[in-house]
């Protein structure tokens, strides 16, 4: 399949000025790219660039194999709708008759809807799941809703490809899986193009095809979210200097607490990884073990304990581990045991939590 929207050695800035240069961005129908990267660093830049709010310093857009600044606007809205982060306040206007705004490619001078655009209208609605909002007062809705709705709009443009700069800001997580579920259908029913940024790096890590990294000024990496999506690379991405990320999760973990372990949680099968957060929550270093290398909570044992005493994945718990794990719970005044199911692989932490019994510790 061709690129459907592609960028050529786009340059884009303010005042003739370059923030970003060498931009070459190739997007299919049928595809999801997101724009990632820390506050500041050009995101939106590219996007209103890329739409035509600002004019490019050099380079060209290209839209379905022509260059965008030789097309009218009417020809590019007919293939290109947009979304912005800027909040629209209508006065007087039902959800139904914003969502009709998205017509207005089609309508001519005079700006008259048809029978026919009228069911665009409906169809966009039933698309996001507002159609029970159309007839309410687009000032009086919720935040996620009004997305919702302005989703509807831009889709009642029929396009081939919907830019959309944060869309999920403002809304919480109901509203943010949702505006995402129903642009990843569209994806793929329609083969519509979505070029997006987005700041939950767990949102866009799961709904991505391809993630392009803006950084330092630059196009930084490219690529599917497997190879960008990292722990090494996210830190670096965002100069973060504090805290881990978990690409397994995709989730950010914060520091560990400093100090001794006072605490040693037997876990395991994901019974640790609360205790675990509660702990650093409090501000108590702990150790964890054993923990085999595949199990569910070793990364956040390792992102968060003092000391994780671990075995190779699909063996059982051997000596070495259990000695090691022993000591370190001598030294601990107090053994949590979350885990509550033993058998041939861990037989061992069932006799490392008698050991913490016999001496007094288990809370």
């Amino acid at each position: 399949m061709r690129d459907y929207l592609y960028t050529e050695d786009l340059s884009v800035g303010y005042n003739g000025q370059p923030l970003i240069d060498h931009i070459c961005l190739h997007l299919r129908r049928g595809e999801v790219m997101s724009l990632i990267g820390p506050n500041g660093s050009g995101k939106s830049t590219i996007l209103r660039s890329i739409i035509r709010q600002i004019a490019p310093i050099r380079g060209t857009v290209y839209l379905d194999g022509r260059s965008m600044s030789q097309m009218t606007a009417l020809e590019t809205a007919k293939r290109l709708s947009v979304l912005m982060t800027d909040r629209v306040h209508p006065e007087l206007m039902t959800c139904r008759d914003v969502t009709a705004t998205g017509r207005y490619p089609y309508t001519g001078k005079l700006g008259l809807l048809t029978a026919a655009d009228w069911t665009k209208v409906d169809e966009a609605l039933v698309l996001v799941h507002g159609e029970d909002l159309a007839d309410r007062d687009f000032s009086q809705i919720s935040d996620g809703q009004r997305q919702r709705v302005l989703l509807a709009r831009a889709l009642c443009q029929e396009p081939e490809v919907i830019v959309l700069d944060e869309p999920t800001s403002f809304l919480d997580i109901r509203y943010k899986l949702e505006l995402l579920s129903i642009l990843k259908d569209m994806v793929r029913r329609q083969g519509l193009a979505v070029l997006m940024s987005l700041h939950e790096l767990d949102l866009a890590q799961k709904i991505s095809d391809y993630a392009v990294c803006v950084h330092n000024c630059a196009i930084e990496r490219c690529g599917p979210p497997e190879d960008i999506f990292t722990a090494e690379y996210i830190l670096a991405l965002y100069d973060a200097a504090r805290g881990s990320y978990n690409p397994d999760f995709g989730c950010l973990e914060l520091e560990p607490p400093t100090g001794a372990p006072q605490v040693f949680v037997i876990g395991g099968g994901g019974s640790g990884i609360p205790v675990y957060r509660r702990l650093q929550r409090q501000g108590v270093p702990f150790a964890a073990g054993v923990l085999h290398e595949n199990d569910l909570d070793y990364p956040v044992a390792k992102a968060l304990a003092a000391a994780v005493i671990s075995e190779a994945a699909f063996i059982p718990i051997g000596d070495a581990a259990f000695r090691c794990a022993a000591e370190q719970m001598e030294r601990c005044p107090r053994v949590l045991c979350p885990l509550s199911a033993f058998g041939p692989m861990n037989e061992k932490n069932r006799l490392l939590r008698e050991l913490a019994e016999k001496a007094g510790k288990l809370s």
